[in-house]
């Protein structure tokens, strides 16, 4: 298979574990026998220093050109102060639009070798394995009204909430679909005792349940979510909500996988007429600046939202549970970044990313 990977670095750590994952894409290529056209963009804070905007209309044609995109990091403290429309992170908000990607997939697993990197009590982490389904385009992030006006004490800050049934019901059976071939377990999270949208969302979810009878379907409000996924993490599957609650929750994701550094994601949108799904891939950390430019950075969850792209907008499951088998094998070998709290001299980013490709 020819995969055409778009790559966007941004900033800060972005860079560093960009490298390294696609140091082990490329070995799986090879490793595989198919061919890889990589090209690179702007995106965040160094488009602004380079063009002025978080996101170029020349990044906008190649991530549709490409069949999926693999992205680093976005943001730098000296935009902090900026209007929110000249910060970096608009640029993650605009290819996510072009892109039309509505579904944000985060796997949470413990890994073995990780359970004392988390602050939690083993016995409470031992064996957690999900999936967070976050809704991408809709709600309070993209909702209008939005701004700030007025002045003194009438000064008024403004953002809305708003979702569609269609948006409700197709991020819905995406999570029913992943729940299918998992343990068949989907837990909906709304805030329903008080917002009119998540009464909505409530009522949707429970009209796309039945055309999924082998799904078990639960629904919990997002306070005692964020309780329950610290007290008793393994009770759940495929966590499905939207696009606000699902940023804050699957933050909590990184208590449990021992760093934030370990996270993946996939954000999913329609199938191509050639099947695959049009893809966003990227780590859940930040851009870490006080950290950038160090070979500090933990690479594994850059390079597990590689494994994500090869198994969603490729197809190619063998490949993608070589590269998660790999990351699992060099974790146990304890050659981590110090996030991961090593017994030995830490490793560096780079030599993460030398151990999985080698151990492909």
């Amino acid at each position: 298979m020819q995969l055409n990977v778009l790559t966007l670095p941004g900033d800060g750590i972005g860079t560093e574990v960009t490298r390294e994952a696609v140091k082990v894409l490329e070995e799986v290529v090879s490793k595989f026998g198919h061919g890889l056209k990589l090209s690179e963009g702007l995106l965040g804070g160094i488009a602004i220093h380079k063009t002025g905007g978080p996101f170029p209309d020349e990044t906008a044609r190649l991530a549709l050109d490409a069949d999926a995109t693999l992205m680093g990091a976005v943001g730098l403290p000296e935009f902090d102060n900026v209007p929110p429309e000249k910060r970096p992170e608009k640029g993650l908000l605009g290819i996510r639009k072009v892109l039309g990607v509505y579904a944000n997939l985060r796997p949470v697993k413990a890994y073995p070798a990780l359970i004392e990197s988390s602050p939690l009590k083993n016995h409470i982490v031992e064996g957690v394995d999900m999936i967070i389904v976050r809704e991408l385009n809709g709600g309070i992030y993209y909702g209008q009204p939005r701004g700030i006006q007025g002045s003194g004490d009438e000064e008024r800050g403004t953002n809305t909430m708003t979702y569609t049934r269609a948006e409700i019901a197709r991020i819905t059976r995406m999570a029913f679909h992943l729940a299918r071939n998992r343990k068949k377990k989907v837990t909906s999270v709304d805030k329903s005792n008080v917002l009119e949208t998540s009464q909505l969302w409530r009522k949707v979810v429970n009209e796309v349940a039945p055309e999924f009878p082998d799904v078990e379907l639960e629904h919990l409000l997002v306070d005692n979510c964020a309780m329950q996924l610290i007290l008793r993490p393994k009770q759940f599957d495929v966590v499905v909500m939207e696009n606000m609650f699902g940023d804050i929750l699957s933050d909590e994701g990184a208590v449990l996988a021992g760093s934030i550094g370990m996270l993946p994601s996939a954000s999913i949108g329609e199938k191509k007429a050639s099947g695959a799904w049009v893809g966003l891939y990227e780590p859940v950390h930040g851009s870490a600046p006080d950290i950038a430019g160090q070979n500090k950075a933990n690479p594994l969850g850059a390079i597990g939202s590689v494994a994500a792209m090869l198994e969603y907008s490729f197809g190619l499951v063998n490949e993608a549970a070589a590269v998660n088998r790999a990351v699992e094998e060099v974790l146990n070998s304890g050659n981590v970044t110090a996030d991961l709290k090593p017994k030995n001299t830490p490793a560096t980013c780079s030599q993460v990313g030398d151990a999985v490709a080698n151990a492909i």
